[in-house]
């Protein structure tokens, strides 16, 4: 299910080298949250503790692929492409159980900068095993659009050529970046291998697979990055101090700011000249696009800045056509690009009745510090209840008592 250590989102790496720069010493614990209705079984439970006791720790970085990230991600360091050599995933950080209403209760412990690679590479496994083990009706082709799974297979396939032309005509700039709810490794591998021969596919998060494909791995950033900031420096500046670091180890590279980890006018607050004009642009991933293009461009005109030399990369649970739509409203006033994640590797409407798994697994806690996700979004708040409550009051979103 997992066939390489670079089956995992670049994001994870290019934080893990951050971490190892800025804050070796630092522990972090994550949780799982299961936001959907689908449940688990005991034997799903052993089988995901065998894979991930013996198999997930079998993985390690191939020669060929150490120097193909040597040659292809400049901005890792020399000393961290050695680390990751030598990088052996420890299955002592991950302690998983089953509840008693048959949900998941999944925590990783561990030094941040080695337990931070566990959260791609186990959301894949829950996922893909969950339709190998529970649900596995679909794979007759009962939730597809055929019978049968080798037609089952070619039907998807017609699906993302379909998408990739939709968004090649309308000159839609998109990266694939749906690793962590995929169906499977083999529909994921499908889909890069159709997109990569798109002229308008900018790469895959994917790093296996931008190897595999001769595309560019694209990511950045996560909302741990700002978390972890929050915890081990400070809360109410915490974009501020992330971005400044952010900017200490990579010197320019990888300049997308994400901007919602506390609701995005706090990010505007700290979103200063410097860094304004330093980074090439912002993510959005929660809130309504269209307001959030607006509230971009109107920053960047307070700050003095063309809007059209910068960019916005919308990640926010998209398909293909709330690409083409976001694109249309931006037209002319700011650029954008897209990362489209699980209606590329395992899209709602097509799979219909079996629906990817609507999980997460967050940063809960740095040094014992509890840390909390906002967003723009009612309902995607995720951390410890009370550190929620004075997150808001301290960003101005709430009172105390409420």
């Amino acid at each position: 299910m997992i066939c390489s250590i670079l089956d995992n989102d670049l994001y994870k790496l290019t934080m893990q080298m951050a971490v190892l720069e800025l804050f070796p010493q630092a522990t972090a614990e994550y949780r799982f949250t299961n936001r959907g209705k689908q449940r688990f079984t005991e034997e799903f439970l052993d089988e995901l503790r065998r894979i991930i006791k013996e198999d997930i720790p079998k993985l390690s970085l191939a020669e060929e692929e150490y120097t193909w990230l040597k040659t292809e991600c400049p901005y890792f360091k020399p000393s961290y492409v050695e680390y990751l050599k030598n990088y052996r995933f420890d299955p002592s950080e991950v302690c998983v159980l089953l509840t008693g209403d048959a949900d998941l209760d999944l925590t990783i412990k561990g030094p941040w900068h080695s337990s931070i690679l566990w959260e791609i590479i186990l959301m894949a496994t829950i996922s893909e095993l969950y339709f190998e083990m529970i649900e596995t009706d679909w794979k007759a082709g009962k939730h597809g659009n055929g019978s049968g799974y080798d037609n089952l297979l070619r039907e998807y396939e017609k699906l993302i050529v379909s998408n990739a032309k939709e968004l090649e005509c309308n000159s839609c700039v998109f990266s694939e970046f749906g690793t962590r709810r995929r169906r499977s490794f083999e529909f994921h591998d499908l889909a890069v291998r159709i997109l990569h021969k798109c002229r308008t596919f900018s790469g895959t998060s994917n790093v296996y697979l931008a190897k595999k494909y001769g595309v560019k791995p694209t990511g950045t950033i996560g909302h741990e990055w700002i978390m972890g900031n929050s915890a081990l420096i400070g809360l109410r500046n915490a974009n501020l101090f992330a971005l400044e670091n952010w900017v200490s180890v990579y010197k320019g590279n990888l300049g997308i700011a994400l901007s919602d980890t506390f609701g995005s006018e706090p990010f505007f607050r700290n979103f200063n000249i410097k860094l304004s004009k330093l980074y090439d642009g912002v993510r959005h991933d929660s809130g309504d696009p269209i307001k959030f293009a607006d509230r971009v461009i109107q920053h960047y005109n307070i700050m003095g800045i063309n809007p059209l030399t910068k960019v916005i990369v919308f990640s926010d649970s998209l398909s293909a056509a709330d690409a083409i739509e976001i694109k249309k409203q931006c037209e002319g006033r700011i650029n954008c690009i897209f990362g489209i994640g699980t209606s590329i590797t395992n899209n709602h409407d097509f799979f219909r009745s079996s629906p990817p798994l609507n999980m997460v697994i967050k940063l809960h806690s740095i040094d014992g510090i509890p840390v909390v996700k906002l967003s723009d979004d009612e309902g995607k708040e995720t951390g410890d209840k009370d550190a929620i409550r004075v997150a808001n009051y301290i960003f101005g979103k709430k009172g105390l008592d409420e």
